[in-house]
């Protein structure tokens, strides 16, 4: 099983920003808002980031 490496504030810059690329996508038609939104939108929920667990990276601020 993945280890959470995103913590409540990036999950929470991760929403805003999924829900704002979201929009942009559909307003200027084009699948690449969708695209980065679902992303940015599907890690906040998850609690994961690939990226993060390559680097060795974590926002999380204690063990649980």
């Amino acid at each position: 099983m993945m280890k959470e490496n995103i913590g409540d504030v990036d999950k929470f810059v991760r929403v805003i920003s999924g829900i704002a690329a979201l929009g942009a996508g559909f307003y200027f038609q084009s699948w690449w808002g969708g695209a980065i939104g679902m992303i940015l939108l599907g890690s906040a929920a998850i609690g994961w980031c690939p990226p993060y667990a390559i680097l060795g990276f974590s926002t999380c601020s204690a063990e649980k």
